[in-house]
């Protein structure tokens, strides 16, 4: 038993066919990126050259193809020389953005310092990723979608599922290395490189390299920079969204109470009046205060701001968890796209424990939900009966609740029936694998609220059709 007196999960075991295939797999794609680092791509074109006129040479008549075969092995071997020869000691300070976003590339400034006693000429730098390879449980228990409809070879040796995981792994991208440069002892130079997240969160980045090629570009060294370390936060993807037309705006009402679930906030100057008990400090008028010997205050119009919810649903099954990136990004798309300066946001999920994020006027900044929102994770147990609590508890203060669901299912139905059955204006967003699907058991089970299916990975087009 774990404390709490929560009984831990048996690890199942792993099928020998597994381990040997991770341990295959594992092996050959360190080997891989091991030699890509060291060998370009104009060097595995002269290697291929000398293996072909190897094979072809066997013909003794053919004399041409040994001037070839001895001309291609000795620059291979002057390239390799010469570049195993080259040294560099160089330490560098990253210049980064304070946000980035899944699928975006973006440029920042590398200041490198030359620490040696000798000049480094022609090298170039590269950010690389983590390593990406999954872990022997996630290998065997992890199936690539659509891996039934595979033939039986894909199947049994399962590469193609080694290849999708390594890909789902994989954080960023270095798309530029930089340019060719020389920087002589103690001195400093600024390079630019380019970085292309892949997936949303804190990435970190400490693993700057330097690669020295040799004159002919056929190999390179690759040593390791002093950079430290580096964190980047990754904003999900985020999709374009039609002008929103949501119910309750922005209104100016001289005293009285809000007609609607709003905020009030100040208007425009009125003029000024005696203090009356209550009244904020900052409101005071001290001029007149001085000049009159009793206090006075400030007044202003009354203008009131609706206040929005953002329910994400992070409740996912198992294999949805493509399906629940998609979910984030439609989040983060209303969060970005929703007006805080003339409105009030709350994101609510559960983690845990209930959470709700506030983001607009007299709260934090959009871009506080967008960091919540990088970092949030699915849940594999659905407790919507929590979910549904906290979004009535802040029932009374909302002029309207946008729900992004993971999937479709009764529990999910209930929920939104009854925050409908408790005078809640709801707009549902549901994420599914197949909307004919969900159609069918929506139109079994209808809803009492318009809603909206979104099929990855057509969501932008479904989105563009919006109207609220």
């Amino acid at each position: 038993m774990a404390e709490g007196g929560i009984a831990k999960r048996p690890v199942p075991q792993v099928p020998l066919l597994y381990r040997l295939l991770y341990r295959s797999y594992a092996r050959g794609s360190d080997l891989s990126v091991s030699l890509n680092r060291r060998v370009t791509a104009a060097g595995w074109v002269v290697l291929a050259l000398l293996l072909l006129t190897a094979i072809l040479g066997v013909d003794l008549s053919k004399s041409t193809l040994y001037q070839i075969f001895s001309l291609v092995f000795g620059v291979l071997v002057v390239s390799l020389l010469w570049s195993w020869s080259r040294r560099a000691r160089l330490s560098a300070r990253r210049e980064l953005p304070r946000y980035a976003t899944v699928g975006e590339s973006f440029p920042y400034m590398v200041t490198v310092t030359n620490e040696g006693r000798r000049p480094v000429r022609g090298f170039l730098l590269s950010e690389c990723a983590p390593d990406a390879r999954p872990s022997l449980p996630n290998f065997a228990f992890t199936p690539e979608p659509g891996e039934g409809e595979r033939n039986v070879f894909d199947r049994f040796f399962v590469y193609y599922r080694w290849r999708w995981l390594m890909e789902q792994r994989l954080l960023f991208e270095s798309e530029d290395r930089g340019e060719h440069r020389t920087v002589r002892p103690h001195e400093s130079l600024r390079t630019l490189l380019h970085l292309k997240p892949r997936r949303r969160g804190v990435v970190r980045l400490n693993d700057l390299r330097v690669r020295l090629p040799d004159p002919f570009g056929l190999f390179q060294r690759c040593r390791k920079v002093e950079a430290g370390g580096d964190a980047l936060v990754v904003f999900p993807r985020r999709y374009r969204l039609p002008d929103l037309d949501l119910p309750g705006e922005a209104c100016l009402q001289l005293g009285g109470e809000a007609v609607s679930n709003t905020i009030g906030q100040s208007g425009e100057f009125l003029g000024l009046r005696d203090y009356r008990s209550g009244d904020a400090l900052r409101r005071i008028h001290w001029k007149g205060w001085a000049k009159t010997g009793r206090p006075i205050v400030k007044e202003f119009e009354n203008m009131d701001f609706p206040r929005y919810g953002l329910v994400l649903d992070n409740f996912t099954e198992e294999g949805d968890e493509n399906l629940f990136e998609e979910t984030v990004a439609v989040a983060a798309s209303f969060a970005c796209s929703i007006d805080t300066r003339r409105s009030m946001l709350d994101l609510m999920f559960i983690k845990d424990e209930a959470i709700v994020v506030k983001a607009g006027r007299g709260e934090a900044r959009a871009e506080k939900l967008l960091e919540v929102l990088a970092g949030v994770e699915a849940e594999p147990e659905e407790h919507l009966d929590d979910l549904e609590r906290l979004v009535k508890r802040h029932g009374d203060r909302l002029t309207a609740c946008i729900c992004v669901f993971t999937g479709w299912t009764s529990g999910r139905a209930r929920f939104l029936r009854h925050l409908v059955s408790a005078g809640m204006e709801v707009m549902p967003f549901i994420l599914c694998r197949c909307a004919s699907e969900t159609k069918a058991m929506i139109d079994a089970d209808p809803l009492p609220c318009r809603h909206l299916l979104l099929e990855p990975p057509n969501v932008q087009e479904g989105l563009l059709k919006l109207q609220l």
